[in-house]
């Protein structure tokens, strides 16, 4: 079933507005579950007296690392299941809801190094309950979109996003954490057992509760035709993939060439972002403190970036600006590492999340123009699947230059190398002009 739009034929604002809402709740809960609250209460509350010689920072690691081996092998049968268009909807209603059960179990997590492992497992499950949940919403996009404004309706999706963890942080912070003592934030909660940070994930999954029902309810929702809803098993899927990527190779390699290319500079993007805070704290002088004023400030800058190059992206096309907004960002991180201070890092490092919204904006773009119409759920559920299979590049080229080069500032380094291994391989890639209308 085709349920792209024609040029002309739009669809409501309210309807976008309705699909970007729930990645506002969505990005929330993965900076406050996955990056700056309920990790950090995990391994420096929770697990701070664990007996045993192998760190809580080190056994979060690892549950990450399961579940994005987890993403990997079920992305691509997601994809296969969202590719008829009636399934999108179901299959993010119930990881949505996954998402926001775990969050709310989350609550439960006491200041006892024996709940250490089932908060792992509930971290892990709902980052990876999350990730697939993009399948699903990435292939909404083409039924909300014309080709003439995907790159926009894209941009403002991921914009959304970055404004919801802002906005999200800000409450959890002032709510809950703020302040010194035994009880935080304005409800003056006690850090006692951990009852602050719980009380935020019951807040962070009403949160997400709230933002996510609008897409359930104003976006467009096909109904399956005769005879379509015949089931599709686990290893079936995996069948009916194989043959999706064999004749997608047959019809054109460029969207395979795109995969690989996109999965190397998104791991890149992926690497500034765990790697910023390290570098600000341990290289440029920046204070435990103003690591989260700076990640609040870095959220605004992508989210404009975002929106903009959103715009240009109509006009110009993905592939520039992707090219240019790599090309930028290999620039800003080769004046980063020459200088020192904490004015450079807030500077170049703003400079850098600048160009970081418009890539990742037009790269999902730039997937649903290069997919054929219907096949939006195999496309983007190989698009997930490939960005998790290179998620070592990064890490792996950051430690690999600390170590060749003896300084921290030397990661780098190994950064601008995977984005220009991922500039290189993208400009090789024929990819689609942008689409006119006359």
């Amino acid at each position: 079933m085709d349920v792209s739009r024609p040029p002309g034929h739009t669809a409501g604002r309210s309807q976008v507005l309705s699909w970007a809402l729930w990645d506002v709740g969505a990005t929330g809960v993965n900076a406050i579950v996955v990056t700056f609250v309920f990790s950090v209460y995990l391994t420096g509350t929770v697990g701070d007296d664990l007996p045993s010689a192998t760190t809580p920072q080190s056994w979060l690691f690892r549950a990450l690392a399961l579940s994005g081996l987890v993403v990997a092998l079920l992305a691509p049968v997601t994809g296969i299941w969202v590719d008829a268009p009636w399934r999108r909807r179901r299959v993010l209603a119930v990881l949505t809801g996954m998402v926001v059960l775990l969050t709310s179990t989350m609550s439960l997590i006491r200041d006892d190094h024996r709940y250490l492992w089932p908060g792992l497992v509930l971290l892990a499950c709902t980052a990876a309950c999350s990730e697939l949940a993009t399948v699903p919403y990435n292939a909404m996009l083409r039924g909300l979109s014309t080709p003439t404004t995907s790159g926009r309706v894209s941009g403002f999706g991921l914009g959304m996003g970055y404004f919801g963890s802002v906005t999200l942080l800000l409450i959890v912070y002032v709510m809950f954490i703020s302040g010194d003592g035994d009880t935080r934030g304005l409800l003056g909660l006690s850090i006692a057992d951990g009852q602050n940070v719980r009380a935020a994930m019951l807040m962070t999954a009403a949160w997400f509760t709230l933002f996510a029902l609008p897409v359930f309810i104003a976006v467009p929702h096909p109904e399956p035709e005769p005879g379509e809803r015949r089931a599709v098993g686990f290893f079936g899927a995996y069948k009916k993939l194989w043959r999706e990527v064999v004749a997608e190779w047959h019809r054109d390699r460029n969207i395979v060439y795109y995969l690989l290319a996109s999965a190397v500079f998104r791991d890149g993007l992926a690497g500034i972002f765990a790697f910023g805070a390290v570098l600000g704290v341990s290289v440029y002088g920046i204070s435990d403190a103003d690591v989260l004023l700076f990640g609040i400030s870095a959220s605004v800058i992508a989210a404009l970036g975002a929106l903009f190059g959103g715009l240009i992206d109509d006009r110009l096309g993905s592939k520039p600006v992707i090219l240019g907004s790599l090309a930028s960002l290999i620039t800003v991180g080769c004046v980063l590492m020459a200088l020192s201070g904490p004015v450079t890092f807030w500077v170049c490092g703003l400079m850098l999340c600048l160009f970081i919204g418009p890539t990742l904006s037009s790269a999902r773009t730039l997937m649903l123009r290069m997919s054929l119409d219907g096949k939006e759920g195999v496309a983007f559920g190989l698009y997930t699947t490939t960005g998790r299979a290179v998620s070592f590049l990064a890490p792996a080229m950051i430690s690999l230059f600390i170590d060749w080069f003896g300084a921290v500032r030397a990661g780098t380094g190994g950064l601008m190398v995977v984005l220009g291994v991922g500039l290189i391989a993208m400009a090789a890639v024929h990819a689609p002009h942008r689409v006119t209308v006359r």
